[in-house]
Order: C-alpha cells, then structure tokens, then sequence
C-alpha cells in the first residue's frame, strides 16, 4: 500500500500567540522558528503582517531555510477589489513563501460578523486566492468555523471549500473554531467535503475546548486530509490548538497512521522531540507538563512496586513505545536508566566530538545529573551543556577567572525630587595572571553585572563588542523569600546573528544570575574563537 504525504503545518507564532499570558517578541519568535526548523515541520506560520508592529518587522525578511514560511491574514472585504484593500496587498507583499487567508465558511458569521451576503464572500474568498497565486504565493483557505457551519447549512460551507479549491488554493482547511466538534462527526463531515475538495488537498485545524483537538486531527487523516494545523505543546487560545507534539510520534509509530501515511520528519527528529518539547516551555518561562503524553518526565516513569518490577524485567510490559524514540527516558524509582546514548546524541548535535568509549563520559553524566537535582535545567540552555561537557571532557580554555563580585543596590531621591533605585556593580577579573576590576551602575544588579562584568576583559574584549542580553527569565523552583531560583539568559552577537541560553541555579537569585552571564561571555568567546 503506496502512503501518502502528511504535511505539518505550525501556528505556534500565530495562534499560539493568543494564549493568554503569552506575547511574543520578535527576538522570540525568530528563536521559536529556529527550534521548529529543528523538529521539521512543513509549514510555519509567523503571525499577520501588518496587524501589529512585531508581525511586521518579523516578516520584514525570510525567516526559515526549509519550512514554508507562511503570512497569515483575511479574505479581501466586501465591496473592495483586491487593490483597493490595504491588509490584503500587506500580506502579498510579505516576504512569504504562502499565504493563509481566513474565511467565513458559516452563514451566520456571514450574515453577523461581515455584513455582507453569501455570495459576496464566495467573490471575497475567489479573488483574494487567485491574487495569492498570481503573485506566485502558495494559497491556503483556512474556512473557520468550518464544522458548525457545516452542520448549520451544509451546502454553504462546500460552497466555501470548493470555490476555494477551484480558485487555486493549494489548502483548504476545516477549522473547528469553537472546538466542539467530536471525532465521529469529524469523519463524516470530512468525507462529504472530499465529494468536493479532494483529501490531498485538505487540512485540519482543531481546537482543544472539549479535550478531542488530537482526536480530531488523527480522525481527519483517517477520513482522508493530508495536511495538520496545530502548535507546539498545544498553546492556542481559550484550551488550546492540537498539540504537534502529541500527534508526531502518534503518526510516526502508530498504526493505523504509519501505513496510511508517512512525514517529511526522520527518526532522528523525532528524538529530539523532547528536549524541543522542553527548551519551548523554558522559552515561555513555563514548567513542563510532567505528566504530557511521549515527552513528559513522568511519561516514562513508573514508582517501585509490581509495575517496577515487571518493568525491570521487560519495558514492553508497561510501555506503549521505547521512550528513547521521542528522546525521553525511562525512570524507576530504583533505578534511572539514562545512558551515554542519550548524551552522545547531543554531544553530535552541539558538535562536540568525543570517542564513545571515552572514560569521562561517564564523569559528564553524573555531572548533568547532580546539577539537574538542584534545579538546572540544559533542554533550554544548550549553550551552558556544550560548555559543562566541554569542561568536563577538557576542551574549553579559561579565558578568564572571575576573582569577585559585589553588588550595591541603592534607593534614593535624586536632584529633582523623584525616588529612584539605581544599582552598582564591581567584578574582579584574572586575565593571563593580570587583575582587571571594573565597575558599572544599571537599572538593576543583573544590567550593573553584564555591563562590569564585559567592562574590561583585556585581549579578549574585541571578540564581545557585539554581545548584547536579548531576554532574562527567572524561574522559582520552590516555595519561600530563600527559594532556590533558576535563571535562564539569551544572549546575541550582532556580527554572527548566533543565539544562545545559558543558565544558572541558585538560592541567591543574584548569584544564578551571575553564572548564566558568565558562561554568556565564555559561549561568545569560545565560538569567536579566541585563542587563551
């Protein structure tokens, strides 16, 4: 039996975007986009040109290699020719390899939200696909409220689809917008559309208000779409979007999936499914969900007992897939199973070259395992990893040792009368046997740290003039003013365009603070290449 292609289309940057608590800068979403490159997804969709400043600067250039990049917006209005309506031409103009147009597929939404007539908007969504194409853009429709319209006049919302498709559009997606819809009617609906719009030629973007976003998106594959809308973790407003990170591994290593139909990712991708998983999450300066499906740290974790032990005897008895294909772990309370194999395969992704066989790898390991047990987490902070592994199998030079530091922080009211706190920093440096210190104020002891602390670091100083701290997240990892804290750093290089996160734990949130902005410094001047 011949398979068929599944696409993967992402809207982390879109729809994701509106959950709630959630806002996306630009620096975020450019780092957002290199993690979903790295899952290898077909399709991301970065947000809507033009409809705030972020959006538009993001798409003031390409910003994937591979993925399809993607603009999102709406179906020319009403009354207006497509040169005549300005949000249309903003999304023609992006420097996008697709377009996604959002279309009223329900009558009633027709009627209410576009006060126009139905026909008008078989005219809207017609023209706004054949302008798409004609400047050479791959066309999606994404027909919202697809499933309740459908129900509500079903002849109306094929119309939707099949003007759509006979205009062009390489995609015509059924939207449950209101997440309502439950597998069963997912099927016989798609079934009725592909009379209309064949399955190749179908997508499915669900949402998550009754729990069924996945269900619904495995029963439209089965009912025939080949293309899947959905977000990392499952962010999306109100409940959420259909998490991708669930759906992968189900349609790489279940049946009936695996024989309908195959994904442009390798098993390889999905070993990082994981630790993508998981540097998402520290992005968002959210907990991972311990307990989510494949890539969850309790996915594969079971507590001593009958279960252990039928475990330790065999995986399969209690174990719907080898953890290690999705890049996750096994753990019994008894006995954690982590290997080198896991390490190893990181190692090859920073770049790092170490024999297999190498007796401190072993060292590394129960490194990385120590300082997870006191917080650090190394899925969001690859820079900090490649320098512990570095340091451990002995190939980072010391640039420099930081003797001290202090921190002064100090509120009072200024010349003018206003009340203002202003911080000063010294840090004491070693740099080829030469004491360096060097004092900085800031608008806080982390801004008067970074600024002493690259104030003066001698030969070496060329190498970070275009270091800048993008992001600062801090995270509590236990209860009380004494709590132990984790913070993670981004940092940029102006001249290279290269990211990094780097990470520090500690009790003193200055302190952690601290560590990340050191290894921040050692990661620039270890890609520079500067020589000790």
């Amino acid at each position: 039996m011949t398979r068929e292609k599944l696409y993967l289309f992402d809207t982390t940057l879109r729809d994701g975007a509106q959950t709630s608590g959630i806002d996306f800068s630009v620096a975020e979403k450019i780092a957002i986009a290199e993690l979903l490159e790295r899952l290898g997804v077909d399709y991301i969709e970065g947000g809507y040109p033009g409809a705030n400043p972020t959006d538009t600067e993001f798409f003031s250039q390409r910003r994937t290699t591979k993925a399809r990049f993607t603009a999102f917006g709406m179906t020319k209005r009403a009354g207006r020719s497509v040169s005549n309506d300005p949000g249309l031409q903003l999304l023609l103009e992006a420097k996008a390899d697709a377009n996604c147009f959002v279309a009223k597929s329900w009558d009633y939404h027709v009627e209410v939200a576009l006060g126009c007539t139905n026909a008008e908007n078989l005219d809207s969504i017609r023209d706004t696909v054949q302008a798409a194409v004609a400047a050479g853009r791959e066309a999606l429709i994404d027909c919202e409220h697809f499933f309740d319209g459908f129900k509500a006049n079903p002849d109306y919302a094929l119309a939707c689809a099949r003007t759509a498709y006979e205009a062009g559009a390489r995609w015509v997606v059924l939207c449950d917008t209101n997440g309502g819809t439950l597998p069963g009617e997912v099927k016989e609906i798609v079934a009725r559309v592909r009379e209309v719009v064949p399955g190749t030629h179908l997508g499915i973007h669900a949402h998550d208000d009754t729990g069924q976003a996945v269900a619904n998106s495995l029963a439209a594959v089965e009912a025939g779409v080949r293309q899947i809308q959905g977000t990392l973790n499952g962010i999306g407003e109100r409940c959420g979007n259909a998490n991708l990170v669930s759906l992968i591994p189900t349609l790489m290593l279940k049946a009936p999936y695996t024989d309908l139909v195959e994904l442009s990712l390798t098993p390889a991708h999905l070993r990082d499914l994981t630790a993508i998983s998981r540097a998402f999450d520290e992005m968002l300066n959210r907990a991972p969900n311990r307990h989510a499906p494949y890539v969850g740290e309790s996915a594969f974790a079971t507590k001593a007992g009958i279960h252990a032990s039928a475990l330790l005897k065999d995986p399969r008895t209690y174990e719907h897939v080898e953890p290690e294909l999705v890049g996750n772990k096994r753990k019994v309370l008894v006995s954690d199973q982590a290997g080198k194999s896991n390490l190893l395969g990181e190692l090859a992704r920073l770049g790092v070259e170490v024999d297999k066989a190498d007796p401190k790898l072993d060292a590394l390991l129960a490194e990385v395992k120590e300082r997870e047990a006191k917080g650090y987490a190394y899925e969001a902070a690859d820079a900090s990893f490649e320098l512990l592994a570095r340091r451990v199998l002995g190939k980072v030079p010391r640039f420099f040792e930081v003797k001290s530091f202090r921190v002064m922080v100090e509120r009072r009211f200024n010349v003018l009368g206003e009340l203002v706190t202003m911080s000063e920093a010294v840090v004491k440096v070693d740099v080829d046997g030469e004491t360096r210190m060097s004092v900085s104020e800031g608008n806080g002891p982390v801004n008067a740290l970074d600024g002493a602390l690259r104030k003066d670091l001698g030969k070496y100083q060329s190498a970070i003039e275009g270091l800048e701290l993008v992001d600062y997240k801090v995270r509590i990892l236990d209860g009380g003013t004494g709590a132990v804290t984790r913070v993670l750093i981004e940092s940029h290089d102006l001249a290279t365009h290269r990211r990094w996160f780097t990470i520090g734990v500690s009790s003193n949130i200055v302190d952690a603070s601290f560590q990340a902005l050191v290894d921040s410094i050692t990661y620039a001047l270890l890609k520079a290449g500067a020589v000790r």
